[in-house]
């Protein structure tokens, strides 16, 4: 699969078709296939500009958490989760491979169907899903998701208007294709940024070295159109790598001024929060958190893996939210620009149980999803579950 993806990354052709928490895919090989190409503006040269504005206002250094309801419960194994226009939920169950809507006030659910070629193992599935910011006029849903060869991304058109829960979901159409797979860090969270763009973080599957290796989609944060192609602004002419050095990205988000950032797995030291740089190094196998090391990006906040595992991030009220596996609890990191505010605030500690992904929900009030009934946890009554919290 290495060798694939280099080759694939080499060429620049049409082919680029396609924490830990660990049959192929029908589509067109060429990654545009008979759906449509969602319009979009032309793309920034390197990404999301942001522009820092001293008339920002700050977040508080202490802040608050109100778990205001459970929206939805019973959930399997849930791992993506994306919001549609009028607010309701799109959420994907990693172990079974299905795409559910979750209403955004009664919290019923709708299955919407099982996404072809999903090879569920270890920390590989369906993970991370995303709606095209065009959804309006092309009703795509894109998918990042483990095959029995590769991880992939693809997009699938979904028949709102259909009258048969299960089958809602158009065949998929692969964008991208040949990011390497393991039974352990597959990242997997996808999301279109400010530019219109898609994003996706990726894992190094165990095999450390891929991370440093730029001809290889391993251990990177992607950069492409919707239609999976490399931006020509991107740091590497005709690649869709955006930054290295990455061990196992989770979490992608955008503050207020634009800027990037990403949650990211650490092995027996340091988990961390790192604001992304377009070509920018972070470090892994080399060096693992805050090393002051030449060449390479310290995060902006780090964890002893213990008290985090993070996976999703948002951004509300001035501060990334990042929820967490293993730490099990939801972090809160305060921002002043490039940097944090304070220390980093913790939430939630065990009451939940693990944290798989968070989500802004507009204003004050964010979506959290747990992640207990992915066989590292201990399921309770209820899990997997939705919930809505107020913060600040």
């Amino acid at each position: 699969m290495r060798h694939a993806a280099v080759a694939v990354l080499a060429t620049g052709t049409l082919l680029l078709t396609a924490g830990c928490s660990s049959g192929d895919g029908s589509g067109s090989a060429a990654g545009v296939g008979h759906l449509p190409s969602p319009s979009r503006p032309s793309p920034a040269a390197s990404g999301p500009s942001a522009s820092p504005s001293a008339s920002v206002a700050l977040p508080p250094a202490k802040g608050s958490v109100e778990v205001v309801s459970t929206l939805a419960e019973g959930l399997e194994s849930p791992w993506g989760l994306a919001e549609l226009p009028g607010g309701d939920l799109l959420v994907s169950s990693r172990d079974k491979g299905t795409i559910t809507r979750i209403d955004g006030k009664s919290g019923r659910k709708t299955l919407l169907g099982a996404v072809p070629g999903v090879s569920p193992g270890g920390e590989g599935g369906l993970l991370g899903i995303a709606v095209s910011p065009t959804y309006g006029s092309d009703h795509l849903v894109y998918a990042y998701f483990t095959t029995e060869s590769d991880n992939r991304i693809a997009r699938m058109q979904y028949d709102e208007n259909g009258t048969t829960p299960g089958r809602l979901l158009g065949a998929p159409d692969t964008i991208l294709r040949g990011i390497p797979k393991g039974s352990v860090h597959n990242g997997g969270r996808i999301a279109f940024g400010p530019d219109h763009m898609l994003y996706a973080g990726t894992g190094e599957t165990g095999d450390a070295g891929l991370a440093q290796d730029k001809k290889s989609l391993a251990g990177k944060i992607l950069r492409m159109t919707p239609d999976g192609q490399p931006l020509h602004g991107n740091p590497e002419a005709d690649s869709v790598v955006y930054s290295y050095g990455h061990r196992n990205v989770q979490g992608l988000a955008w503050d207020g001024q634009k800027q990037l950032w990403a949650s990211e797995f650490g092995q027996d030291t340091r988990d961390e929060l790192n604001r992304i740089e377009p070509g920018g190094n972070y470090g892994w196998p080399e060096v693992e958190g805050k090393a002051g090391k030449p060449g390479f990006i310290d995060p902006v906040a780090q964890w002893k893996t213990s008290e985090a595992s993070p996976s999703g991030i948002a951004f509300a009220k001035g501060s990334i939210w990042m929820a967490g596996l293993q730490g099990e609890r939801l972090w809160r990191i305060p921002l002043s620009g490039k940097e944090s505010l304070a220390a980093p605030q913790s939430f939630l500690k065990g009451k939940y149980g693990r944290l798989r992904t968070v989500l802004a929900a507009g204003g004050n009030k964010l979506w959290l999803v747990t992640s207990n009934t992915d066989t590292r946890g201990t399921p309770k009554p209820g899990d997997d579950r939705i919930l809505v919290l107020k913060v600040r």
